[in-house]
């Protein structure tokens, strides 16, 4: 059972232990849920910085992610989140995060500061 939901970001921070990543640290002890876009978008990012996909799979695969699959609801709810969240200038990725936050009824993790400012329904918290 998960407790949150992840953004790429918070990911991202917590695997590079960047400031913020003791907050997601003490959310994977409960349990994370992230949405299979965005863990894609993890995974390009260090593919993009050289790291082969067994070097990825080895730091990802252990942390016992629930990988929620887009399906065609949240691609619905993602897609729907769209004009309230334009003017932050939010990626398909991010409004992944918060469609999969919103269907499971769990609080996100960003490192995205500027999502606070957001009234959609979902319980937002910047790791920083």
């Amino acid at each position: 059972m998960s407790d949150y939901v992840l953004d790429a970001s918070a990911l991202i921070a917590l695997l590079n232990q960047e400031p913020g990543a003791e907050v997601v640290a003490t959310a994977m002890v409960a349990g994370v849920a992230i949405s299979s876009v965005n863990l894609s978008e993890v995974i390009a990012y260090f593919a993009a910085r050289g790291m082969l996909e067994p070097a990825i799979r080895a730091a990802l695969d252990p942390l016992g992610l629930d990988v929620i699959d887009f399906n065609r609801d949240l691609a619905y709810q993602s897609g729907l989140l769209r004009p309230l969240t334009k003017q932050l200038g939010l990626s398909l990725g991010d409004r992944s995060c918060l469609a999969v936050g919103a269907s499971l009824g769990l609080p996100v993790l960003t490192g995205d500061r500027n999502w606070l400012t957001l009234t959609i329904g979902v319980a937002i918290q910047a790791i920083r």
